[in-house]
């Protein structure tokens, strides 16, 4: 009977031993925890972007024309005064032609506005004047004759007032051929014939200039990375030939979300990367930041210029990327995990494990990035925090805790 109860005891204080046991197991809330450290700790924001030429080179075509002949591809490299393609020429020589004409014609206008008259004319008011001299010179005579005449009686008053008014007339025409030989034009018809000379000129110079662009000629030298005609393919005028930069001369324009833009400043480093080219990393700064807002698609942005330093011809331009920007690093941070932060009215804490027991701790961050913050005070370098629990149940202050990994 003793044995009996002996082995009844031992089995319920077992019972009592495991239940008691599995409940404080079960009360200890399993905690996730992390250890407040000094490491560096930077900020960044990411964004897309496009790569476009520093200086950009664009050729159309000056007139209406068929592409005689191309002597580029796309992606070849060229150097400056390389001959790129040729224009059909026939109308652009035309209109030189043309021109020339207009200009020769307008210089014999000027030329005879400034010498009063062309010679043909010079050579008729100089055979006009002499006729008249002659005439005078007979009338003159005709009346110094009859006024000779008239003192003895031989001629009558009225011959001699005819004879002198003949050379009254004759003297007029004189003087009227002589006065059209130095002054047939006006100043205004001078000043008219050298404004048309003027304006021939202009259009002789646009003729020659359209006729030496339908020869193509790289302005500078670059890469073609962009053609758009082929030989014997007709172009409209101002069609867009091709384009070409040097592709070792290149930005990115980005565009920031409107919240970002005030923490971005000219100078900060830029990282740039390209789906194209997995791996591949390129650097870069802002050089110019946002000056206005606007929208992109759903988004209120705001565009910013970043120069890529180490362009190595590799970054075609018009390709979308991603850059991300630092914009504040801290080589030695006392920091935590972003997800062990928590919020309350407007103030931060975090659940400090003290022991076994989590303890509410209000603490001032910095700087924080995409996975971690910096702890200004509130915690120090070595202490524990948590991060949450494996059940989903949520951390309270107080409560016991064992952690787990």
């Amino acid at each position: 009977m003793d044995r009996k109860w002996l082995w009844f005891g031992a089995v319920l204080l077992l019972v009592l031993v495991y239940f008691g046991a599995r409940s404080l197991t079960r009360d200890r809330l399993p905690v996730r925890a992390a250890e407040v450290s000094q490491e560096p700790l930077a900020t960044t924001h990411s964004t897309n972007g496009r790569v476009e030429p520093d200086h950009n080179i664009e050729i159309h075509a000056p007139i209406a024309a068929v592409v005689k002949a191309v002597y580029v591809q796309a992606g070849d490299t060229v150097p400056a005064g390389r001959l790129l393609m040729q224009l059909d020429d026939i109308d652009a020589r035309a209109k030189v032609a043309s021109a020339d004409s207009a200009v020769k014609a307008a210089q014999a206008s000027l030329e005879a506005a400034t010498q009063n008259g062309t010679l043909e004319q010079r050579q008729g008011v100089a055979a006009e004047i002499a006729r008249d001299k002659l005439d005078r010179n007979q009338a003159q005579h005709d009346l110094d004759a009859l006024t000779k005449l008239s003192t003895t009686g031989a001629a009558a008053p009225s011959e001699v007032a005819a004879a002198r008014q003949r050379l009254a007339t004759a003297e007029g025409n004189l003087h009227a051929a002589e006065q059209s030989a130095q002054s047939r034009y006006s100043p205004a018809e001078v000043a008219r014939a050298q404004a048309a000379l003027q304006d021939a000129e202009a259009g002789r110079q646009a003729a020659q200039q359209v006729l030496a662009q339908t020869s193509e000629h790289a302005p500078s030298a670059g890469t073609i990375y962009s053609l758009n005609v082929n030989a014997t393919e007709f172009a409209e005028q101002g069609k867009l030939l091709l384009q070409m930069a040097d592709l070792h001369q290149e930005r990115v324009r980005a565009y920031f979300d409107e919240p970002e833009i005030g923490v971005l400043a000219v100078g900060q480093p830029i990282l740039i990367k390209w789906d194209a080219k997995p791996g591949r990393v390129w650097h870069g700064h802002i050089e110019r930041t946002p000056i206005t807002v606007t929208t992109y698609g759903t988004r209120n942005v705001g565009e910013v210029l970043i120069h890529i330093d180490d362009a190595d011809n590799q970054l075609l331009p018009d390709t979308n990327v991603t850059v991300t920007v630092t914009t504040s690093s801290e080589a030695n941070a006392l920091s935590i995990p972003r997800e062990a932060l928590r919020s309350e009215n407007g103030k931060t804490y975090v659940y400090k494990i003290n022991g076994d027991e989590l303890k509410k701790t209000f603490v001032v961050t910095g700087a924080i990035n995409l996975t971690q913050v910096a702890i200004v005070s509130g915690l120090k370098d070595g202490d524990l925090v948590a991060i949450g629990t494996t059940t989903g149940q949520p951390l309270q202050e107080g409560v016991s805790i064992k952690r787990v990994r």
